[in-house]
């Protein structure tokens, strides 16, 4: 890209407001070819009203969408974005549980007809899938509600850049590697990066700062709807990106690190075994600590959550258990209900009256966790699904803090949370240890690792490595991971 080039999408002055809230302030951005835009903000900033806006799921109330130099804003829609090359990949996946990965690429490309259309789709798909995540382990006849979340994200992503009878000239990735390991987070911006090289155009939308600063070529910051930075990567660093965005700064207090003498001493609340597994490592968590699950994604880790969370056989779990689920649409909110009722409903038994509900003391509750995790909204009464994804999550958190649960098991909690509520989140949950809870953490996040007391690592169903706080790294993780033969410090089993 050169400052000569036309871009291919220019956003003028776009605005859009819902009732009093306003979305977008004047929102001006071009997209050009070869070129990788980083867009960065908290939950709310107006990232995703922005994105379907350009893909034609909104229609501003002001400004002017271009495309290729012609003005489409009277007629724009989604069919119109996608015959123009405008792909997405969106927070919340919209794969079809009941379809095949082939059926589901069929939907996404409707050119995929005739007789053999179903061979074509799991030709195109598959070749895709390889493409992007080689050893993806993914039938094209799998049927996507048996994909774990990761998988389905991997499909996702992979029917965003197939190529049928339209070019995808713009591929816009909205958190696409929130329920990704860490190795197929890397094939994904490494195929980012040969995609925009060969000429196409991304927007890559994340809040782990280190994958924008390392992959795109701009990067521009969102923040109460408006653009308040913009300027190419190389300009930014991880402060700079934080300070532009408002966020609060890292802050690792002393009393985040319990002693580890005490905490060895205080007694031991969970216990479990991987069903799958009949030897190896037991996990065991004592009262107050804050213990990692980490691996690559599907290794067992999310079943050994619901397992304790079920306090099913073989699990032992001394007190109540809250669950702070990661693939918040199918199995944390509850669709119908409002914003208020998702929060107090795992506290139900705090607000009854007999057999009936305080409603008072509930909503004064929700709003309570309002304020304490910062969930934008103008209204608690509001629909759940009137927030953006990252605010459900904090209501979620909401939810299983605000519980009088002893115990929380959280799967990969943070998808799409942005970078200062991850900090007020971990605050919180040191200090929940600090009086007693116990956490269960299932992290795609290597950075996460570093705020539990000791981390179990995953591989082929088992748990094969017990890392201390103090032999936790990236390389003792990735080591135990992968390989059969011990680990550093001689954690692994």
């Amino acid at each position: 890209m050169t400052g000569e080039d036309s871009p291919i999408v220019h956003l003028d002055g776009v605005e859009k407001s819902f009732g009093a809230v306003r979305a977008l302030s004047g929102v001006t951005l071009d997209l050009f070819a070869g070129d990788c835009l980083g867009l960065v903000g908290h939950n709310g900033a107006g990232k995703s009203t922005l994105m379907n806006v350009l893909t034609g799921l909104l229609r501003p109330d002001l400004g002017r969408i271009v495309i290729d130099g012609q003005d489409v804003t009277q007629n724009y829609s989604a069919q119109s974005a996608i015959r123009h090359g405008l792909r997405c990949v969106f927070q919340e996946l919209s794969l079809c549980p009941n379809l095949t990965v082939a059926e589901n690429a069929r939907i996404a490309h409707p050119a995929l007809s005739g007789i053999g259309w179903r061979r074509e789709a799991r030709r195109l798909i598959g070749a895709q899938l390889d493409e992007v995540f080689p050893g993806h382990g993914i039938s094209p006849d799998n049927v996507v509600g048996d994909l774990s979340i990761a998988r389905r994200q991997m499909v996702e992503i992979a029917r965003a850049f197939t190529v049928t009878d339209t070019e995808a000239r713009v591929v816009i990735l909205d958190e696409p590697t929130s329920s990704l390991d860490a190795t197929s987070a890397e094939k994904l911006l490494t195929h980012v990066r040969r995609y925009v090289e060969a000429g196409g155009s991304c927007v890559l939308i994340s809040h782990l700062l280190g994958e924008i600063l390392e992959t795109a070529d701009r990067i521009s910051v969102m923040r109460d709807g408006a653009v308040v930075a913009l300027n190419a990567a190389s300009s930014f660093d991880r402060n700079s990106l934080v300070a532009a965005m408002g966020s609060v700064t890292e802050v690792e207090t002393e009393e985040t690190v319990a002693a580890e003498a005490k905490r060895l001493s205080a007694p031991i609340v969970v216990e479990a075994r991987p069903a799958k597994a009949a030897g190896g490592l037991a996990l065991a968590a004592h009262r107050g600590e804050v213990v990692g699950l980490a691996g690559l994604s599907g290794q067992g880790q999310t079943e050994l959550l619901v397992r304790v969370f079920d306090h099913a056989p073989g699990t032992h779990a001394n007190g109540d258990v809250a669950l702070v689920a990661g693939d918040r649409q199918s199995d944390g909110v509850f669709p119908l209900w409002s914003i208020a009722e998702n929060i107090w409903i795992g506290s139900l038994r705090q607000f009854l009256n007999g057999l009936l509900l305080d409603h008072r003391r509930a909503f004064a509750f929700a709003e309570d966790w309002r304020e304490r995790i910062g969930i934008r909204t103008p209204e608690m009464t509001n629909p759940i699904l009137s927030l953006s994804g990252g605010n459900q999550q904090k209501a979620l958190f909401a939810r299983a803090l605000g519980s009088t649960a002893d115990i929380i098991v959280m799967d990969d909690p943070m998808r799409g949370v942005d970078v200062g509520t991850k900090q007020e989140v971990y605050a919180m949950i040191r200090a929940e240890a600090a009086r007693g809870r116990t956490f269960l953490w299932y992290t795609t996040e290597m950075d996460e690792l570093h705020h539990c007391d000791h981390v179990y690592v995953f591989r082929a169903g088992a748990i094969v490595a017990d890392l201390s706080r103090t032999e936790m790294s990236e390389e003792a993780v990735l080591h135990a991971s992968f390989h059969d033969e011990p680990a550093p410090a001689g954690a692994v089993a």
